[in-house]
């Protein structure tokens, strides 16, 4: 079984996935721990840890594409990978496609959004006419013949054009073949409703916290029709508050004993990073020394 069809498996047998966003092996270790059974790379929080950068379209393919290697190869679990808008036009599509294949990814997120594209939680966004990115969705769906993709299309129409708007693109690429259909930014449980009572499912929610959705918990988002709900920036937001505290506490102090029930210590990572399988993999190579 592929890692989409085990993403399909779980759907089928109707159960609510919640995706943390990660966007390196360290976050993607971490995430594996705590139990989940799919993960998201978080496309915004990528742009901020390799960049220092907002999502505003800065980030590139190649870019994206590094991040997922890293990803995929410090999990087993499904990965799906937000592809921004392709990157381009179809044939971008394509190698997009292709390239997050090889990479290990189970699935991507492919939008609507005019490039350079903003986060979908942010103002100024514009989307490209239904017909092309119908194309691009298409060939996002041929490219992926030879390496299974889980492939989610998603809209900001929402915030570009209307609700209505939003609703017809949704309903266009689940006919399309669209293994599942994200509406971004509904701005109500209201609008959460209409959006599932309109478009066939699977149906991704967006969780961010002080985002424009109203954050809801995988039970309600569950039984209004949602069975994929991705948290992109929970962790970033959490390591980014905790890296602050810690800088600051050191910058103050001179030393971080305030705060050290708040860290992991050096042992405790280095279970994380998985130090005891590298020693074992020393020993079986070595052949003198120590």
């Amino acid at each position: 079984m592929t890692k989409a069809e085990q993403i399909r498996t779980y759907l089928r047998g109707g159960r609510t996935l919640v995706m943390p966003g990660v966007y390196d092996a360290l976050s993607t270790r971490l995430a594996t721990r705590a139990g989940f059974e799919v993960i998201f790379i978080s496309g915004y929080s990528v742009a901020a840890t390799a960049l220092g950068e907002p999502d505003f379209g800065l980030l590139t393919q190649t870019e994206v594409v590094a991040a997922a290697r890293a990803v995929c190869r410090a999990t087993t679990l499904p990965v799906i990978v937000d592809a921004d808008t392709g990157y381009g036009n179809a044939v971008n599509v394509v190698r997009t496609v292709r390239e997050l294949a090889a990479a290990g990814a189970a699935g991507i997120f492919l939008e609507d959004q005019v490039w350079p594209k903003r986060c979908g939680h942010m103002r100024g966004k514009r989307v490209i006419p239904l017909e092309e990115q119908l194309q691009k969705l298409r060939a996002a769906i041929d490219a992926r013949a030879d390496h299974d993709l889980f492939i989610v299309a998603r809209t900001d129409a929402r915030a570009a054009v209307s609700l209505e708007e939003a609703i017809r693109r949704g309903r266009a690429f689940r006919e399309a073949g669209a293994d599942a259909v994200f509406i971004e930014a509904p701005e109500s449980v209201e609008e959460l409703r209409a959006v599932a009572q309109a478009v066939p499912g699977p149906l991704v929610a967006n969780m961010i916290e002080k985002g424009v959705t109203p954050v809801q918990t995988p039970e309600q988002l569950g039984a209004l029709g949602y069975h994929l709900i991705v948290w992109p920036l929970a962790g970033l937001f959490a390591s980014a508050r905790a890296m602050a505290d810690a800088y600051g506490t050191l910058r103050k102090s001179g030393t971080t004993a305030a705060m050290r029930d708040r860290q992991m210590d050096f042992g405790e990572f280095n279970d994380v990073i998985g130090v005891e399988e590298k020693y074992a993999l020393d020993a079986r190579y070595r052949t003198g020394g120590e």
